[in-house]
């Protein structure tokens, strides 16, 4: 029987005066808001440094934001910069599988701890952190993404897991409703759903989640998809054991009533709690939300209480 997940260790909390530095692991990324993004961060109190292949297109692949290692160097080089206190991911997109392999993982396990940030395609980063590293890490919202910049609540959010953790430890959302009753308790995992399927059988990938309270979230991917993407995981036996679920967005993912009928049909057998439109992922505004860390799932309050807070 494999082992349940046990809680990673933390990086410290940041301070007005600590450095961040941003990096694009995937897509090329907007300069206009790259820049609102980057304000938002120094009106924190910290530095900000722009990574050099940041705002790069790839040759012949406009869909990268520069070559595959010049990715792989900008976030390695961020990493290991001993004046560095955290790393924010500028967007998601698609490309973090591409360069997660060139990251010298050695040098970066050897290096201090910090915060790491992103979302969507940077599930492919999560997890390799926490496999690698067993490091725990912020989903959470990115430097150019339009929540960041437009929205309030989601920027504050990302301010208070960031500086003050601690009083962010009860997560819930106006949407966020009971899909299957009940209460678990668990260590968070997960992110975008397509992205969790699209690692097994990686280097990276997690044999199972066994033990956690798992977060799944995506965008633009209809139901007969979804469904598919769902049902690979189950078969795979990644979700053998799962405490709970915490499910986000499903932006541009089809009708609501669809997308819900389709979670209890694939999520339901499981028999553990299972919360909807919890907040986070690709919706209008988003919650940080640490992964790593011991967490209940309260299905009846639809909320999920951290135990500890993601930074120390």
């Amino acid at each position: 029987m494999t082992a349940p997940l046990r809680p990673l260790a933390r990086p410290r909390r940041l301070v007005p005066g600590d450095r961040v530095a941003v990096v694009a692991p995937s897509g090329p990324v907007p300069a206009d808001r790259l820049a609102l993004g980057c304000g938002l961060l120094r009106s924190w109190g910290l530095e900000v440094e722009v990574a050099p292949h940041t705002t790069d297109v790839a040759p012949g692949r406009p869909y990268l934001a520069g070559t595959d290692a010049d990715r792989a160097r900008d976030l390695e080089r961020a990493w290991l910069d001993p004046g560095t206190a955290a790393v924010v991911c500028a967007r998601g997109g698609y490309g973090a599988q591409r360069m997660v392999d060139l990251l010298d993982w050695d040098a970066l396990r050897a290096a201090p701890p910090k915060a790491f940030v992103g979302y969507s395609d940077v599930t492919a980063l999560h997890e390799a952190f926490a496999v690698r590293l067993g490091l725990a890490t912020l989903h959470g919202p990115m430097a150019a993404a339009l929540t960041f910049v437009k929205d309030g609540p989601t920027a504050e959010g990302l301010r208070r897991a960031l500086m003050e953790p601690e009083s962010a430890l009860v997560l819930t959302s106006p949407t966020a409703a009971t899909l299957v009753p009940g209460r678990a308790r668990g260590v968070t995992a997960g992110g975008c759903a397509s992205l969790l399927a699209a690692e097994r059988g990686t280097p990276h990938a997690r044999p199972s989640f066994a033990g956690a309270v798992l977060l799944l979230e995506d965008v633009g991917e209809e139901p007969y998809r979804l469904d598919r993407i769902l049902t690979q995981l189950l078969r795979s036996g990644v979700f053998d054991g799962v405490a709970g679920v915490a499910l986000g967005s499903w932006q541009d993912c089809g009708p609501a009533e669809a997308v819900r009928a389709l979670m209890l049909d694939r999520l339901g057998p499981l028999g553990v709690p299972v919360v909807e439109e919890l907040g986070f992922g690709h919706g209008p505004s988003t919650l940080t939300v640490p992964l790593g860390v011991p967490a209940v799932l309260d299905a009846d309050a639809a909320t999920l209480t951290l135990e500890a807070p993601g930074l120390v």
